[in-house]
């Protein structure tokens, strides 16, 4: 399914304030029928795009972004480090990542240097990156225990009552 809506395409790049590249699909939507995470295509104008799976809901992103500025992404390397169940689903995650990828990518060139990267282009999959990308994962079906967590640690994640942020957007 590589196909995506004209209208999705506007509210993305309204959402994430440039234009989308490489979108293949929407993967999940808010109630509100807006996306929320997007698929991307694995090469880009012939060169690897190791981010499959990418969060664009403003909403989403601003309250990850607030965790991030408190420090989540060194709190959760050092759970990594010092809890290996934790390290083994995390690894594990990367892994499926991989697999994921590997279904879609065509070009050998591109399978092989994606095949050394975790999500979105770790190459140490003991670091986090970004809190961001690991949500992105697991609302896309991966089991991402970052992404878990971040997610449990959200009120609420999603907009609600009259104020709905995308609505909002201008191009």
């Amino acid at each position: 399914m590589e196909s995506i809506l004209f209208e999705d395409t506007l509210i993305i790049e309204r959402q994430i304030r440039r234009k989308p590249l490489g979108v293949r699909r929407v993967v999940l939507r808010c109630e509100h029928n807006f996306p929320v995470v997007i698929e991307n295509k694995c090469e880009i104008n012939g060169r690897p795009f190791p981010t499959l799976f990418w969060l664009v809901c403003p909403k989403l992103c601003r309250e990850i972004s607030r965790l991030e500025g408190l420090g989540w992404i060194s709190k959760f390397e050092r759970i990594i480090d010092e809890d290996p169940n934790f390290e083994g689903a995390y690894i594990n995650a990367h892994m499926q990542v991989r697999r994921l990828r590997d279904k879609v990518v065509r070009d050998e060139r591109v399978r092989r240097i994606l095949s050394r990267l975790g999500t979105g282009g770790i190459r140490n999959l003991k670091t986090v990156k970004c809190l961001h990308l690991h949500v992105a994962d697991r609302l896309a079906g991966v089991k991402n225990p970052v992404g878990e967590m971040v997610l449990r640690m959200i009120d609420r994640p999603f907009c609600e009552g009259e104020r709905i942020l995308c609505r909002e957007l201008r191009a």
